[in-house]
């Protein structure tokens, strides 16, 4: 494998000691669970498609850490990883996602009729206040409000059960994937016919125009993604799939096997939610019918690349204007209380655009994905409010939510 010694079988002629990283210096989950008697324990065990122990840690270990978040530090690089490497992957997992242990059961709900978009749940006292928007909502709008909230979308990965995960995949494998892909694609009808675009054949104004729509993945460059291998033979067996109105789009091979999205412009994450249970649902019958159904358990459900994203792998986010709420000095807070995450609307580590922010659920693994998309409509809408308010010279103090 063209990264990292981890493939060396000689390493096994060291002593586990000799063999161990300098962790010295790390702030990642994989660093705070390693230390040498795990890394003796694990270091010559391997899954059936060979992926090791040094594999699983080659990320964290080239990435001491991130500036803005704390991150990972190991990948799997097939659905075994995350047996063989339990003693490894559970406190990781536990760590990562709020304590979650390994006798937890995954929930998944991809009821869309489940979605509710009425009042918001656990709504700070003074929400009641709101006469006239709270008597909008009683009527049923479906959208958040489309002056402040520009866009929707829901996003998430799935894993194709048979085949090795990116990190880890030969070249065979990558286009096996892609093969099986777009037979699944291109025979969806209605408002999800659409067509595939391979990567190595578009011309660079093509692949630039797509990126600038925030449509298709660039070629990665996070020292995170090319310290694990997800970068090789590139741009080779990947590419992206849309249809007709892109609004459901699925981008094929880059983290994960497929990375499945749903969106529109405005805030009527209700439809966007729509199409994306019914859209995924539609793809993973046909895969199954070929004898692929996706990666998913009862602990840890949708099986994906990065630890991280296990569970729903769903990021349910609007671009949302907040320019007095996001000066506010309890915005960070209000945040953490409704269970969101912001970032720019460029991606993780970039920051806002004239006071417009990526707003998205925290939770992957535990709830599902009903509950995590419900969140986001819930807390935007209340942000919005706390918006309005602000704008008006007003106190939002009786509007702070309770932890959710």
């Amino acid at each position: 494998m063209p990264f990292g010694n981890t493939h060396n079988k000689y390493k096994l002629n060291f002593k586990s000691e000799e063999e161990y990283p300098d962790l010295s210096k790390h702030n990642n989950h994989m660093a705070k669970v390693l230390n040498p008697e795990l890394y003796k324990k694990l270091r010559d065990k391997e899954t059936p498609s060979g992926f090791t122990l040094d594999d699983v840690i080659q990320t964290g270990v080239d990435n001491p850490g991130h500036p803005f978040i704390m991150t990972v530090g190991c990948v799997a690089g097939d659905e075994e990883s995350y047996m063989v490497f339990k003693d490894l992957f559970d406190p990781i997992i536990q760590d990562r996602h709020g304590g979650y242990k390994p006798t937890d059961k995954h929930k998944t709900d991809l009821n869309h009729e489940n979605l509710k978009v009425g009042c918001p749940q656990g709504r700070g006292e003074g929400w009641e206040s709101e006469g006239r928007g709270m008597r909008r909502r009683e009527e049923g709008g479906d959208d958040l409000d489309p002056n402040y909230v520009l866009s929707s979308r829901v996003r998430t990965g799935r894993s194709i059960k048979g085949f090795s995960l990116p990190p880890h995949c030969s070249r065979g494998e990558r286009r096996a994937v892609e093969k099986l892909a777009v037979e699944a694609l291109n025979s969806l009808t209605g408002e999800f016919k659409g067509k595939y675009y391979p990567l190595k054949n578009m011309t660079d104004k093509e692949q630039q125009q797509l990126i600038d729509d925030h449509f298709l993945f660039d070629k990665p460059v996070s020292p995170l993604l090319l310290a694990s291998g997800m970068a090789r033979d590139w741009p080779d067996a990947r590419g992206i799939w849309h249809n007709d109105n892109k609004s459901f789009l699925v981008w094929v091979n880059e983290e994960d096997h497929l990375r499945v999205i749903s969106m529109e412009k405005g805030g009527n994450m209700k439809q966007v939610f729509r199409r994306f249970c019914l859209g995924l649902q539609k793809i993973e019958e046909i895969f199954k019918k070929a004898g692929h159904p996706f990666m998913w358990n009862e602990h840890l459900g949708y099986v994906l690349t990065c630890p991280s994203n296990l569970g729903t792998g769903l990021r349910g986010g609007v671009h949302v204007k907040l320019a007095h709420l996001s000066k506010h000095p309890k915005f960070e807070e209000i945040l953490t209380r409704l269970r969101l995450q912001k970032r720019g609307t460029g991606g993780v580590d970039t920051a806002a655009v004239g006071s417009v922010f990526d707003v998205s659920n925290a939770d992957r693994l535990g709830s599902s994905e009903v509950e995590q998309v419900q969140l986001v409509v819930d807390g935007v809408k209340l942000m919005v409010e706390m918006e309005k308010k602000l704008e008006k010279g007003q106190s939002i103090d009786d509007m702070i939510p309770a932890q959710k």
